[in-house]
C-alpha cells in the first residue's frame, strides 16, 4: 500500500470512529452497533473486562448509557496509526443507574480516558479497548477515599483490620531497632 492510500484509509478509518463516538454522545445504540463488524469486542481495561460478540458489546453499550443517561465523550486529541486510531477523550455524566453492582449514587463523573479502536477487513470496529484511572471514577462516585486522608484511613482499619495492625506492627518494630 502506498503512503497516500495508507493516508486515505487512515483517514477513513478516524472518520469511521469520529461517526462511532457521535452514536455515543446521541445515545443511538442501533447506531453504534452499526460500527462494529461482525467479531465485536470490547475490552475495559481497568476492570479486566471483556465483551466478546455483538450481543455482548450490545449488553455492554445498554448498561453503560443507563448507567449515565446523559454520558458525554468530547474528544481531545485523535492519532491515526497503521493498524488502530487512538482517542484521548474526556468522559462525563451523572451516574444515575446501576453500573457494576453500584446503585446510582447520583454524582457527576469526569475523566480521562484513551480508547484504541481496531478495524476488521472490512474496515468496520472489530475491537474498542479503553483505559482510564478507575480510581478516580469511584472516588467521583463517593466509593474511594485516599489512605491518607482521615475518611480513608477510617475505611482502611474498619475495612482492613488485620492489613492495618501489620503495618501498625512494622512501625512499632522499625522503631525499636537501633
Amino acid at each position: 500500500m502506498s503512503a497516500s492510500e495508507a493516508e486515505k484509509r487512515g483517514a477513513a478509518r478516524l472518520a469511521f470512529v469520529e461517526e462511532h463516538v457521535a452514536a455515543e454522545n446521541r445515545h443511538d445504540l442501533d447506531a453504534i452497533m452499526r460500527t462494529f463488524g461482525s467479531s465485536a469486542r470490547y475490552d475495559e481495561k481497568p476492570w479486566d473486562d471483556h465483551h466478546i460478540g455483538r450481543d455482548a458489546v450490545r449488553a455492554y453499550y445498554d448498561g453503560l448509557l443507563r448507567a449515565m443517561p446523559d454520558l458525554a465523550i468530547d474528544v481531545r486529541k485523535r492519532h491515526v496509526a497503521e493498524n488502530a486510531v487512538l482517542l484521548e477523550v474526556v468522559i462525563s455524566g451523572q451516574h444515575l443507574g446501576a453500573w457494576r453492582g453500584l446503585p446510582p449514587t447520583g454524582r457527576a463523573v469526569r475523566f480521562p480516558l484513551c480508547g484504541v479502536f481496531t478495524f476488521d477487513i472490512e474496515d468496520r470496529l472489530a475491537g474498542e479497548k479503553i483505559y482510564y484511572d478507575r480510581a478516580t471514577v469511584l472516588r467521583q462516585l463517593g466509593v474511594f477515599h485516599e489512605p491518607d486522608g482521615t475518611v480513608g484511613r477510617i475505611e482502611a482499619v474498619l475495612m482492613h483490620p488485620l492489613t492495618m495492625a501489620r503495618a501498625i506492627g512494622r512501625k512499632i518494630l522499625r522503631r525499636r531497632k537501633p
